[in-house]
């Protein structure tokens, strides 16, 4: 049975004080809260990654990097490696977001060599992919999110999705306060579902989670989390503010 998962993203944001004091005031939030066999995973900026892991024993919150290299040293000046995350105790990383291939071009044959990377090292990943507002306006959303996962995806064997968490993110809906209906978003999620299963099987397509990100809110959260093939959510903006992280989290 696959788990669902509420990712916040903080990107770019925050400083140390900062980053310590927001994870705290969601700890306490969440506290409370039966999460059962669901997950809520945050994703610092990596200088202050290997902070707020050490401040907070949460059993409830688990951690993830904003990105990593495939290789594991070497001069790539900027860059982490999953040994160096590891180091620190975080086992997760996202890789593929629409903001690391729009920004510093990373295409699918980078994303393939990093996914490798991440498997080889018993990384778990958040692969991020979807399609522009050109694609959608030209119906080929579909052909697009097919090839970005066939590219840098469908090569693994099966075993190794246990360690794979698929992140839908529409570019056009992420931090523009436009959000695909729940009903484009499930119709979405099903093609994705549908696509593991053909190159797989149906024990892999049922057991992996399928997160929709792009400007999800606590408003519109309960409604996109009830379909079928949504299993929470990758989560932008309102992951820097405890109040909104902790409402989509209880919308699980």
């Amino acid at each position: 049975m696959r788990k669902k998962i509420v990712a916040g993203n903080w990107k770019m944001n925050l400083n140390k004080t900062e980053s310590i004091q927001l994870i705290n005031e969601i700890s306490a939030k969440i506290n409370g809260l039966e999460l059962g066999k669901n997950r809520v995973i945050v994703a610092p900026v990596s200088v202050n990654l290997d902070a707020v892991v050490s401040n907070n024993n949460n059993s409830k919150i688990e951690y993830a990097s904003q990105n990593m290299h495939f290789a594991d040293s070497g001069a790539f000046t900027g860059e982490v490696s999953a040994n160096m995350l590891k180091d620190i105790h975080v086992h997760i990383t996202l890789l593929g977001h629409s903001e690391r291939r729009a920004y510093f071009g990373e295409d699918d044959t980078l994303l393939k060599k990093k996914v490798d990377q991440a498997m080889n090292k018993n990384m778990e990943v958040i692969f991020c992919f979807g399609e522009e507002l050109e694609d959608r306006k030209a119906e080929n959303h579909f052909k697009v999110v097919a090839s970005q996962l066939t590219n840098a995806l469908f090569h693994l064997e099966a075993s190794a999705w246990k360690n794979i968490v698929l992140a839908y993110e529409p570019v056009w809906a992420i931090g523009t306060g436009m959000t695909a209906s729940p009903d484009q978003a499930q119709e979405m999620h099903e093609f994705i579902r549908n696509l593991v299963k053909e190159n797989y099987n149906g024990n892999v397509a049922n057991d992996v989670t399928i997160l929709y990100g792009g400007s999800v809110k606590p408003a519109n959260a309960k409604e996109i989390f009830g379909k079928p093939d949504v299993d929470g959510g990758l989560i932008g903006g309102a992951a820097l503010k405890a109040d909104l992280f902790v409402d989509i989290i209880k919308a699980m």
